[in-house]
C-alpha cells in the first residue's frame, strides 16, 4: 500500500505475529501493505496518521476489531487482541524480545521435526502457547530415552502430540478457524 511502512516485521499493525506465519516463513508475504498488498487497516493507519500499531489510535478499538478474532487467514487470529494488549501493558521491546524467542523455537521446530506436513501446526502452536509452555514441550523432547531414534516421520508426530497435549491443557485446539 503506498505510502504504508512497517518497522516491525514481528507484529504488525493490526496484532498478527507476523514471524510465526507460515506465509512469511515461505517468503511469500512480507508483511502487511508492503509491495502494493492492500489492506484495509494499513490504509486505515495512513488515514489516521501513519500510526504503527492500531492500539496507538484515540478510536482503538473500532469497528475493524468486531469479529477480527472469529476466523483464521494463514495464522491464527485466536489471540490477536491478547497480544495486542499484551504488546500495549509489557511494550513493544519486551514483545518484541518474546517474539524471537518464539521465532527461534518455531525455526528450532521446523528445522528438526517437520516431515513435510507440519508447519502450519508448529506455527498455530509457538503463536498461542505461552514460551514456558513451548520449552516444556522442548524439555519432554530432550528426556524422552527413546525418541532420539526415531524417524524423523514418528519424531514430527510425537512433537505434534506433545504441543497438542500442551494446548488441551488451555482448552486451545490447535487448527486454523476458516469460514
Amino acid at each position: 500500500m503506498k505510502g504504508f511502512v512497517r518497522s516491525n516485521p514481528y507484529f504488525s499493525l493490526c496484532g498478527l505475529n507476523c514471524k510465526l506465519c507460515p506465509m512469511n516463513l515461505a517468503g511469500h508475504c512480507s508483511g502487511c501493505g508492503v509491495n502494493s498488498q492492500s489492506c484495509k487497516i494499513a490504509k486505515c493507519s495512513i488515514e489516521h496518521g501513519k500510526i504503527e500499531y492500531c492500539f496507538q489510535c484515540d478510536s482503538f478499538p473500532c469497528q475493524k476489531y468486531e469479529h477480527i478474532s472469529d476466523f483464521d487467514s494463514f495464522i491464527t487470529h485466536q489471540n490477536q487482541m491478547s497480544d495486542i494488549e499484551k504488546a500495549q501493558r509489557i511494550g513493544l521491546s519486551a514483545y518484541n524480545a518474546e517474539q524471537e524467542e518464539k521465532r527461534r523455537i518455531l525455526d528450532f521446530l521446523l528445522l528438526n521435526y517437520n516431515d513435510g506436513r507440519r508447519k502450519t501446526l508448529f506455527c498455530i502452536a509457538v503463536n498461542l502457547l505461552e514460551i514456558v509452555e513451548l520449552q516444556e514441550v522442548l524439555r519432554q523432547i530432550e528426556v524422552d530415552k527413546d525418541f532420539h531414534s526415531k524417524e524423523l516421520k514418528e519424531k514430527s508426530a510425537l512433537v505434534a502430540k506433545y504441543l497438542q497435549d500442551m494446548a488441551a491443557k488451555r482448552d486451545i485446539d490447535l487448527k486454523l478457524r476458516k469460514k
